[in-house]
């Protein structure tokens, strides 16, 4: 987008975009319980696949290619180091839960995990033009922006993620609704809705209050949704308000932060800038899922339903999270003072062509 629009409509372009991101994650959502009573189960897993590779043709036939291109080619063994620490670490964080945090496999896990991150840090330190500069990584406007996306995706996913299942439990367990999936589905239409909007909203009024504070009301937003659900649950509106304000505050934040990385970098660094923010993300709501399902499984009740206390704990801990991105959200540059940055970096130590 940075590449084929005038620089006018990318922050606009680039919003709503982001925000269909989060669209898509909660309508695969509010989807899941009309596949799953129409189809089977099975078909959660076939119907993703082939909207992917319908995803993938259509990336090939009708995106047009960059013209910001390097000559070099992408480095195998850094490529390699990255995606073996990134899945050791998702893999001992997201099977924690399970296997017991203390357990001789998560800790072998993210001990691989550390190891290989060290190797990738040497390595690509070495590297003449490496697959993700680390000095990028290093720039203000760069590394606020991954941690407000590390915290904010924790709070996010976790709360998003668990929602349908607080809605799905039976009364008896003492709290939910015995929803069924495509009723806690709907449930979370709010959220989708509010997400959206944000998207199409979010860019203009951007240029009149700027992006840093339209993040920072985002993540105060969201943590007030989550401190809500986690407070206010005993009806079935309060479940639809509480993913309202969630979708309104993460909405906000995910159509403004990769403005925010955007500003901090140079055109030829846009691509590696917004795709290591996207992982980061991902990697907040992997952290994020797992702490909550850690709490949930330490308050189990006989009936093997988590006690009301857990999602209450988790919720709140999801929200601590959305509270420390609004404090990471002031270490974020104002756009101009970003650019400002981005381009005397570039000056001062230029990359290879």
């Amino acid at each position: 987008m940075r590449d084929e629009l005038p620089p006018r409509l990318v922050p606009t372009a680039i919003s709503l975009i982001s925000s269909l991101l989060a669209v898509g994650f909660g309508a695969g959502i509010v989807v899941a319980g009309p596949i799953v009573e129409v189809l089977g189960y099975h078909w959660l897993a076939l119907l993703p696949m082939l909207v992917s590779v319908a995803a993938a043709l259509g990336a090939l036939l009708l995106i047009p290619e960059s013209p910001v291109r390097t000559r070099e080619h992408i480095p195998v063994l850094p490529a390699a180091l990255l995606a073996g620490w990134l899945s050791a670490l998702l893999l001992g964080v997201s099977r924690a839960p399970h296997w017991g945090w203390g357990s001789w496999q998560v800790l072998l896990a993210l001990a691989l995990a550390v190891l290989l991150l060290v190797l990738w840090v040497v390595v690509e330190w070495r590297q003449r033009v490496p697959l993700i500069d680390l000095r990028l990584m290093a720039r203000r406007g760069v590394w606020t922006a991954n941690l407000v996306g590390l915290l904010i995706g924790a709070a996010m996913y976790g709360a998003l993620g668990f929602y349908p299942q607080f809605n799905q439990t039976p009364s008896a367990a003492g709290y939910g609704f015995g929803a069924s999936v495509t009723e806690a589905g709907h449930m979370l239409l709010p959220a989708a809705v509010m997400t959206f909007l944000c998207g199409v909203f979010a860019a203009p009024l951007a240029e009149r209050v700027g992006a840093r504070l339209l993040i920072g009301a985002g993540c105060l937003t969201s943590a007030l949704g989550i401190s809500f659900a986690a407070c206010v649950h005993d009806a079935r509106w309060e479940m639809y308000v509480a993913g309202g304000i969630t979708g309104l505050g993460s909405g906000l934040v995910f159509a403004c932060l990769p403005n925010a990385v955007v500003a901090a970098v140079a055109p030829h660094e846009t691509g590696v800038a917004t795709g290591v923010n996207s992982n980061i993300r991902t990697l907040g709501g992997a952290l994020g899922s797992a702490l909550m399902t850690s709490l949930l499984t330490s308050h189990l009740q006989p009936s093997g339903y988590s006690a009301e206390l857990g999602y209450e704990l988790g919720f709140l801990l999801l929200a601590c999270c959305a509270g420390l991105a609004v404090l990471a959200t002031l270490l974020v540059p104002r756009a101009a003072q970003a650019r400002q940055q981005a381009w005397r970096a570039v000056e001062d130590a230029p990359l290879v062509r």
